[in-house]
């Protein structure tokens, strides 16, 4: 699954949406009691407008950001929305709505925001290890309580890996963009499935105190056995949540729940059968040599 993520991510790279690209931004403020957000976004379907987002601002008003649009799609979105929501006895010339303001906006999420998230997961991956390694050291043998941490890091790359490859392929069939929410999904996931990692090592932690002596994989293998029940109903009562939120919330935080029920349950996964058998071949490896 790595390997197929990161081929496609070469092939095909994500497809950035408004907060990468840059867009129009429109925003109105109705005279009439304020229509919901499904209701605006159902009347403005039939215009194409691409990447929409609807954001409410003060209490009869709203914002909405799409892909660049020409002044004649500009007049006919109000159009639309007059049309839509004029009472049925309203004078022909009466607006239901004032404009505020129509402009070109840039991209919100940019080249150097960009270039700092990624310092900062670099950094927080050596904070996440050097941790690691001091809260194991009393926990040195067989293998080196660092070793721990690089694991971990290791997990968590394979679980963000195939996130963004998944997205890759979504963007590219099912034309899904990745906007300021995606990267918020990415540093949940990141966290989420380190603590579930971290779970599982303490627990080896644990059994290396109580199992002295024993085999190294059959340590690791009863801590796994011990704590596997707890990880995945702990991640099943996540996944229900954050499928309901997929199913019911709106469509503003439908790409990044849908983020998070992958990056869940393949940090799941990794937790489990990943980073804990990594643990036993590092360990045999060694003592080989």
């Amino acid at each position: 699954m790595v390997i197929a993520s990161i081929i496609v991510f070469a092939m095909y790279g994500l497809k950035p949406g408004i907060d990468f690209t840059g867009g129009s931004s429109l925003e109105i403020s109705f005279n009439i009691s304020r229509p919901t957000k499904d209701s605006l976004s159902e009347t403005l379907a039939p215009l194409g407008l691409t990447n929409l987002i609807i954001q409410p601002v003060g209490d009869n008003g709203y914002n909405i950001r799409s892909k660049s649009i020409d002044e004649k799609t500009h007049q006919d979105v109000l159009a639309a929305l007059n049309n839509k929501y004029k009472p049925a006895d309203a004078a022909a010339d009466t607006k239901i709505l004032e404009e505020k303001s129509f402009d070109s906006i840039g991209p919100t999420v940019g080249q150097e925001l960009r270039n700092k998230s990624i310092w900062a997961i670099i950094v927080v991956s050596f904070a996440i290890i050097a941790y690691i390694a001091f809260a194991f050291r009393k926990v040195s043998k067989p293998i080196a309580s660092w070793k721990y941490g690089i694991i971990a890091v290791i997990s968590l790359m394979h679980d963000i890996i195939i996130v963004v490859g998944a997205f890759a392929l979504l963007g590219k069939f099912y034309g899904l963009e990745v906007n300021a929410p995606f990267i918020a999904a990415l540093l949940t996931i990141f966290g989420y499935s380190n603590n579930d990692t971290i779970v599982v090592f303490d627990r080896i932690r644990e059994n290396l105190k109580r199992r002295v002596g024993e085999d190294f994989d059959k340590v690791v293998d009863a801590s796994i056995n011990e704590v596997i029940v707890r990880s995945i109903n702990t991640s099943f009562t996540v996944l229900l949540a954050l499928f309901a939120i997929f199913v019911f919330g709106g469509k503003s935080i439908h790409d990044f729940t849908l983020a998070l029920i992958i990056g869940v349950t393949i940090g799941t996964y990794s937790s489990i059968f990943l980073a804990s058998p990594l643990l036993v071949v590092w360990e045999k490896l060694a003592s080989k040599k």
